[in-house]
């Protein structure tokens, strides 16, 4: 199966925001979107702290260097 990419994943946690927001669906409906959206936020907090540890890296090697 594929990943889904960083963006695709944040498009989807955005639709459920949106979705909570405006009272658009039922209640259990509304409780299944809210438990996908608290995966989809950890998993994205998770991506984003990979690449803060990755820039992070480049930084300090960059860092060396001059």
């Amino acid at each position: 199966m594929a990943e889904i990419k960083f963006e695709d994943k944040l498009k989807r946690l955005q639709e459920i925001v949106s979705t909570l927001e405006n009272g658009e669906a039922a209640l259990d409906k509304s409780i299944e979107i809210y438990e996908e959206g608290l995966k989809l936020s950890k998993e994205l907090n998770e991506i984003l702290s990979k690449y803060d540890e990755k820039i992070s890296k480049i930084n300090s090697g960059a860092d060396n260097e001059q």
